[in-house]
């Protein structure tokens, strides 16, 4: 059975791919309301309860204008130590609070035959989600809908390991994440399988902050390895944390958003949603 929180996000997102298809047109309120089968203003409460601004102002959030103003802010700043320490503390959310470390040859091999997973099914702000955790760390989050397929992606991803579903305490702090108090939130560990090269694209995107964007040929300078941007894009794409290692903050150099692995749309609502909170502390 939907919970409401799964209902309010299918109509956010059936209204910003409405929004992205007929944004030439840049279609009235009342129109996109009517899209999603509801009225004006319970249309208007639902998108300012779930993105904390208006529709009109989320727009501007999501335009490929304000991303190419990211984009030309992030230039100078976003790999320049002496900005990144200046940096409000929900901005250096991800750099400040997100560790990684690689699992050992020892503990993956096999197909992940001596590791023991915990796994959850959550909401968040963006849809329904599996979490799953060593005792290291967590080791995979996915958004999916449907429960079922959720597990089965996870149980490819490391087919020999143990299972339980079980909600640990290292699950629940991660998932703080999607609390407007991050005063209570820890430091999430992130145990993850991958290769060195991996590893390093991974740990580059922690340090986009909140409400940036970047892109794949900057991360791959970034790294030390300019010509590299086709192979950071492969690391961005097998990416195995959804959200806390922030892969849907990477864009193409136009300012289109581009693909994402949990669907476009879902990409679009992180980043508009994003924009959203760090305006509304500016």
């Amino acid at each position: 059975m939907e919970t409401q929180n799964q209902l309010n996000y299918e109509r956010i997102a059936k209204a910003i791919e409405y929004i992205k298809a007929n944004f030439k047109s840049q279609p009235s309120l009342d129109e996109i309301a009517d899209k999603v089968h509801i009225s004006q203003s319970h249309f208007q409460r639902m998108f300012t309860d779930w993105a904390g601004t208006s529709p009109k102002k989320f727009l501007q959030f999501i335009s490929i204008e304000h991303a190419k103003k990211i984009l030309k802010e992030e230039k100078a700043t976003l790999f320049d130590t002496a900005h990144e320490t200046g940096l409000s503390s929900t901005s250096r959310l991800h750099d400040l609070f997100i560790n990684i470390e690689g699992m050992t040859p020892m503990e993956y091999k096999n197909g992940g035959k001596n590791l023991q997973i915990n796994y959850s099914f959550a909401e968040s702000p963006f849809g329904s989600l599996i979490v799953a955790s060593t005792p290291k760390g967590i080791c995979y989050m996915a958004f999916e809908e449907n429960d079922e397929m959720a597990l089965k992606n996870l149980l490819n991803k490391f087919p020999n390991a143990a299972f339980q579903r079980k909600l640990d305490l290292m699950q629940q702090n991660a998932l703080f994440i999607f609390q407007n108090d991050w005063s209570k939130l820890n430091k999430i560990k992130l145990h993850l399988k991958g290769t060195d090269f991996q590893l390093k694209v991974w740990e580059s995107l922690l340090k986009i902050p909140m409400g940036g964007l970047s892109t794949y040929g900057r991360l791959a300078e970034s790294i030390g390895n300019p010509n590299a941007s086709r192979a950071v894009g492969t690391a961005i794409g097998s990416n195995p944390v959804a959200y806390l290692i922030p892969c849907h903050r990477v864009i193409q150099s136009t300012g289109n958003f581009g693909e994402y692995m949990w669907g476009s749309t879902r990409k679009t609502a992180i980043i508009g949603w994003e924009g959203a909170k760090v305006d509304s502390q500016i």
